[in-house]
């Protein structure tokens, strides 16, 4: 039996010029991999591992100019195929996670910018179709562990509900003795264990549905400590002796127990575990603080590569490396914490890129992306094809050889023929891009159009007409040439495709689909959560 398919997730980065060292294609063996010789010797287990905040330049084996040694993804670099080309959903972790794990656009839904805040309600709709619920449905066991941020409704006097002001269920009263509704056991996972967010309350872990450990005690804020967390949370509940710094590792053990228990069993597993870091609260442990030389999240990202490669060795160790195939890719760019002094230090966390975390630019949502098959796929290969985190969803459909209905995985479409080296044409000749203030970008070719927001305050930008970019990213790759101007006619056809897939409610060929809410291009919206669409408004 094939035991184990791995996606393991974190930024996918080009080489410090920002070309990336491509074999040719001529050059690869064609893949003998099939879908019958799949079926032939069984299903193989998945595992996602989803880095946070881990940007394109921070792979030492991609950018060797960089000044952090990542000597786990290295490694692991050197034994995969590598996408070039790998775009996050969204520049933050909420949308990016949401299209994950349900193979469409975070903007689809209701959430129009930002991310969830603490205990706001679950952003994926109960009757939706998820990759773990797909999975599952095929006979996987799934599991998800680590960083949830994707909404449960927590039990209190008062309802769970989407608010504009951000954070405010902060200030209310919740019930930690009671189960935690509709979280990760009820969109698909049968087993969970983390914590929802590390950086917002409740500061403490949550395994399936309920708290692991009561939060009797308070979180005191210390300013200027390196954690990077947030005063507004000062005096929220955390579980005593709650130390930030263990979360990783706590985690990390999990996902490696968790792979050698079922390495034992018969039936194929899924494990989804969306690490931590290097995100805040910037907390790398006692054995890795110091250890760069350069800042606390050079350190946290040293740890973050030790992590992945916790992960990774725990499938040797358990005898199934060879069935494995594995992807790491992250949920957006790098953190802008401690960004001038990684800088001044020598290290570009985005690479040759524009942009980190929140923005519309390369640097916010080009990810790092590797997947490794030995024998099935090519290692040392790299690929340019663009290429979507939501496509995972549909490569997994297609592995198994069961089709999607049209009414989920809207934006997501298969690159297996093209990891196998079955196909060298691109899988999807587009790619929506999001930011946190809700600006859009379409990539088509080497061309990329941008809806971006008077001002990087949103507030002020609200209604606003958003203004309109052009860049070539061939020629052009820190898009610092905007070619509106000069080159019109593109621009619009970039716009028009746009456009239609926002109104198509769907990516993929075959019948259009709904968005949740009215999708607002040429102005930055209004609201955060956008009024609720009913069917009868859908359908005129």
């Amino acid at each position: 039996m094939i035991r184990l398919l791995i996606l393991v997730c974190s930024a996918a980065a080009l080489i410090a010029t920002g070309c990336a060292r491509k074999e040719s294609y001529s050059s690869l063996p064609e893949a003998k991999v099939s879908k019958a010789l799949l079926t032939a010797k069984g299903r193989p287990n998945i595992v996602i591992i989803l880095a946070d905040d881990f940007g394109m330049g921070n792979i030492h084996a991609h950018f060797p100019e960089n000044k952090i040694a990542t000597p786990y993804l290295d490694r692991f670099s050197g034994e995969s195929m590598r996408f070039t080309n790998a775009h996050s959903a969204s520049a933050v972790c909420t949308p990016t996670r949401y299209g994950l794990l349900t193979g469409r656009y975070a903007w689809r839904t209701r959430l129009q910018e930002w991310v969830l805040g603490c205990y706001e309600p679950p952003l994926i709709a109960a009757g939706r179709l998820t990759l773990p619920g797909f999975l599952s449905k095929n006979g996987y066991a799934t599991a998800c562990i680590g960083k949830w941020h994707l909404g449960w409704n927590w039990q209190g006097s008062q309802p769970s509900v989407m608010d504009e002001r951000t954070n405010i269920h902060r200030t209310k009263q919740w019930d930690y003795t009671k189960p935690v509704l509709n979280g990760p056991t009820t969109r698909g996972f049968d087993y969970y264990f983390g914590t929802d967010v590390p950086n917002m309350p409740p500061f403490t872990f949550i395994e399936n549905d309920r708290v692991v450990e009561q939060p009797t005690s308070k979180f005191v804020h210390v300013p200027n400590d390196g954690r990077s967390l947030p005063i507004q949370f000062d005096g929220n509940p955390m579980a005593p002796d709650w130390e930030f710094d263990q979360i990783l590792p706590a985690i990390t053990r999990k996902a490696v127990d968790y792979i050698h228990d079922q390495a034992t069993r018969e039936e194929p597993f899924f494990l989804y575990f969306p690490m931590t870091s290097p995100h805040t609260p910037i907390v790398p442990s006692t054995r890795f603080k110091g250890k760069s030389g350069i800042s606390l999240v050079a350190d946290f990202v040293m740890e973050t590569d030790w992590s992945a490669g916790q992960v990774i060795q725990a499938l040797e160790e358990a005898g199934i490396a060879e069935d494995t195939l594995v992807i790491f890719t992250s949920d957006n760019g790098h953190l802008p914490t401690e960004w001038n002094e990684l800088v001044d230090a020598g290290h570009f966390p985005s690479g040759p890129y524009r942009g980190r975390k929140t923005d519309i630019w390369e640097g916010g949502h080009r990810v790092p992306f590797m997947i490794r098959w030995p024998g099935r796929i090519k290692a040392g290969a790299v690929s340019d094809d663009v290429l979507s985190l939501n496509d995972i969803f549909a490569t997994c459909s297609e592995l198994l050889g069961v089709k999607l209905p049209p009414d989920a995985g809207e934006d997501s479409i298969s690159f297996l023929t093209t990891a196998l080296g079955e196909s060298y044409q691109p899988h999807r000749d587009h790619v929506v891009s999001h930011s946190v203030g809700g600006e859009f970008a379409y990539m088509e070719g080497p061309w990329k159009v941008v809806f971006r927001n008077e001002t990087k305050d949103r507030n002020q930008s609200r209604g606003k007409p958003r203004i309109v970019e052009l860049y070539n990213l061939q020629s052009d790759i820190d898009e610092s040439d905007n070619r509106y101007e000069t080159e019109p006619e593109i621009a619009e056809r970039l716009s028009q495709n746009l456009r239609k897939v926002i109104a198509r409610g769907t990516s993929r060929e075959g019948p259009d689909q709904s968005n949740d809410a009215e999708v607002v291009l040429d102005v930055t919206q209004m609201l955060r959560w956008a009024p609720s669409l009913e069917k009868s408004e859908l359908s005129r």
